[in-house]
């Protein structure tokens, strides 16, 4: 099989003779994309009260509605709000999924677990689309997550287990931006401590954050210049103060102004540079090329298709899918075969239990009619023995009665005697 160098030693270049006018598919591109529209989905990932709703509004200079959350929510749960924006001639569709809850409750080992089923989900909607026999990608909404900002509090000195557990469970499903929130509460000394301190704990963790690219020449001198700038330490606020001639987002303290977009105060313009003008269009290819991609291998292995035979030889998801159709195929011939045997075998197990019952029952039925007719046999003998009681003392009734007639004649005929032989007498 020829190397991907000797494929390209056979291609010639020619020189061409006028104008074709392939030149224009850039601007092709560029005329569906914009007509198309763009979406882009953020995930934000925080404490209640880190900051999170207030730096998305100074990111795209617009007060999203959010309510305030409760401190006291039972468990963590994923809240995602969808916006039409546009700027200029350009249309996106900015989804914006807040973590409610995260971190708030005394058991946190399981804080993280919502944010990976949440993402897991959205992978699974668009491979469901795309497994679809008629789809419509062209106008599906992606929901997948395209970039995480997690939010780290300003300590100043560690990260917390949750964290790092947190980053560690997501790193291989989404692009990890870590922040450090309200960067104004620390000073710039500890500040730099601190990212060098993170950055280290990341790295021994081995927990892979988002890495702006450097092969683009264009942005290869910028995003390797803000690689090290990770984590960005950034500050929030839409409110505006006077500052010289002008009006500023800042955040007005007793000692003095923090001024958002001051790159000497804070990174927010980096991160808004990195985030929005620069490498958005990266952060949305990423997603689908590796983190997508790494979810739908998974999923398709776990469902048994492969690309790769038995033999090693390429076989096509035709093949597999006839190969997986066979093996599912005897499987339920011989889980069916398996059950009837069951059926049988418990059938006759039944039937063995209801002769042994059946023949208990005769058992019994034939002793208690054993019984019965030996009870049935003495109340007989009984009955004709008191026949025979009946019957001699009706006899001795009737002697009785005879003797006590003889008698009371023989008493009659003496005292008529008497009688006469008194009469005679007088």
């Amino acid at each position: 099989m020829a190397s991907s160098d000797e494929k390209k030693e056979h291609i010639r270049s020619l020189t061409m003779c006028g104008h074709v006018g392939f030149e224009s598919l850039p601007d092709q591109l560029v005329d569906r994309s914009i007509q198309q529209g763009f979406c882009f989905n953020i995930l934000c990932v925080g404490e209640t009260g880190i900051g999170k709703s207030t730096l998305i509004n100074t990111l795209f200079n617009t007060n999203f509605e959010e309510h305030e959350s409760s401190h006291f929510c039972p468990s963590v749960r994923l809240k995602a709000q969808t916006y039409e924006l546009q700027e200029s001639n350009v249309r996106l569709k900015l989804t914006i999924v807040n973590t409610v809850g995260f971190g708030d409750q005394i058991n946190k080992e399981e804080s993280y677990q919502p944010i990976v089923d949440y993402i897991d989900d959205q992978f699974e909607a668009y491979l469901q689309e795309e497994l679809k026999i008629k789809r419509s990608l062209f106008n599906y909404h992606d929901s997948r997550v395209h970039v995480c900002l997690y939010f780290i509090a300003p300590t100043g000195h560690s990260l917390r287990t949750l964290d790092l557990l947190t980053m560690k469970s997501l790193d291989s499903k989404v692009n990890i931006i870590p922040l450090i929130a309200k960067a104004d509460t620390i000073s710039k000394t500890e500040l730099q401590k601190f990212k060098m301190k993170l950055m280290s704990e990341l790295i021994i963790s081995g927990v892979q954050i988002y890495q702006f690219p450097t092969d683009d020449d264009t942005t290869s001198r910028i995003n390797t210049a803000m690689n090290g700038h990770l984590p960005f330490a950034v500050v929030g606020s839409m409110d505006e103060v006077p500052v010289g001639n002008k009006m500023v987002k800042a955040r007005q303290y007793p000692w003095g102004t923090v001024q958002v977009e001051n790159e000497n105060h804070c990174d927010f313009v980096k991160l808004r540079e990195m985030l929005i003008c620069t490498n958005m269009e990266d952060l949305r290819e990423q997603t689908h090329t590796r983190h997508y991609e790494l979810y739908r291998r998974c999923k398709l292995e776990e469902m048994g298709f492969s690309d790769l035979g038995p033999e090693n030889k390429p076989v096509s998801l035709q093949e597999t899918y006839e190969a997986k159709r066979h093996e599912f195929y005897g499987e339920r011939q011989r889980k069916e075969e398996e059950m009837k045997q069951m059926f049988v075998q418990r059938v006759k197990e039944k039937e063995a239990i209801l002769k042994e019952a059946e023949r208990e029952l005769q058992a019994k039925f034939e002793h208690l009619k054993r019984i019965h007719q030996e009870e049935r046999m003495k109340l007989e003998e009984k009955r004709r023995a008191l026949e025979e009681e009946a019957l001699a003392f009706s006899k001795k009734k009737a002697a009785s009665e005879l003797v006590q007639n003889q008698s009371f004649l023989a008493s009659g005929s003496i005292r008529k005697d008497k009688d006469r032989k008194n009469s005679n007498f007088m």
